[in-house]
């Protein structure tokens, strides 16, 4: 079974400055670090592999530092790794994104299975899997909380949802986004740690995976980012009720009505 894990280079801080002008996040002169999300992508297809066998593939797309990441994820089991990165992907919104990882994909070939984390820590749009799969056209389970059992060219899983879970059964090849509780990622050891500083990392171009120009960087990407602004400082008011509970929580109803929560 060929798996490829989609990951993401994020800043490794929460106090990331966005740029007035492109109204992007400035990542130059910041700590980076693997979206965590895609950790339990990255374990999740290290344990298919190891229970059924064959290949998994790191693939990231962002500039030449992003293969630390794939760097990290074969410290952990990946096999091996590739980078997209090109100044003419930057400002990729997530369709342009999911087109260009899609267009990636189909050149390594013979892909069964694309593993995702639920969604990047930078962005929270849970766009990119989808977009792949159906870029593809390929089928899709999203907020998947386990991966059952793998059998011939179809894999069962179960898909989270507000009311519980589906129990689903997809036919390769396939995108699976995954959740945070799906698995623990493990810890890389020194040997992995060695292995992965000795990975030699291939950086593909537009040219090498075959994408259009109208459909990659701004000009490929139809959605535009007018506005960003910090969400406003939370209340740090407190109060404290007390009483009987039915008292304590007629009490708390009225004060988040009047808080406007309710």
């Amino acid at each position: 079974m060929k798996i490829v894990v989609c990951i993401k280079q994020v800043p490794g801080t929460t106090d990331a400055k966005i740029d007035p002008e492109t109204k992007r996040i400035v990542r130059e002169g910041i700590a980076a670090t693997l979206n965590p999300f895609d950790t339990y992508a990255v374990e999740e297809a290290v344990l298919l592999r190891r229970k059924y066998g064959g290949e998994v593939i790191a693939l990231s797309m962002g500039p030449e530092r992003a293969s630390n990441v794939i760097r990290e994820a074969i410290s952990v089991g990946a096999d091996r790794g590739m980078l997209l990165s090109d100044r003419v992907f930057g400002g990729s919104d997530t369709w342009a994104t999911s087109y260009i990882l899609s267009k990636a994909i189909e050149k390594i070939g013979g892909v069964d299975l694309v593993l995702c984390g639920r969604q990047a820590v930078d962005g929270d749009t849970a766009q990119v899997g989808p977009g792949i799969a159906a870029h593809l056209d390929w089928q899709l389970a999203a907020h998947v909380m386990t991966v059952d059992a793998v059998s011939g060219k179809t894999v069962t899983l179960r898909r989270m949802h507000e009311d519980g879970c589906d129990v689903c059964e997809l036919d390769f090849p396939a995108v699976v986004t995954v959740v945070k509780g799906i698995n623990t990622p493990r810890v890389p050891t020194l040997k992995g740690r060695l292995l992965s500083e000795k990975a030699e990392i291939p950086v593909w171009k537009p040219a090498d995976i075959g994408t259009e120009a109208g459909k990659i960087g701004l000009d490929g990407s139809p959605t535009r980012v007018v506005k960003t602004e910090p969400p406003p400082p939370r209340s740090g008011a407190s109060k404290k009720i007390s009483g009987s509970a039915s008292q304590a929580a007629a009490e708390l109803f009225k004060e988040l009505k009047n808080r406007g929560i309710l």
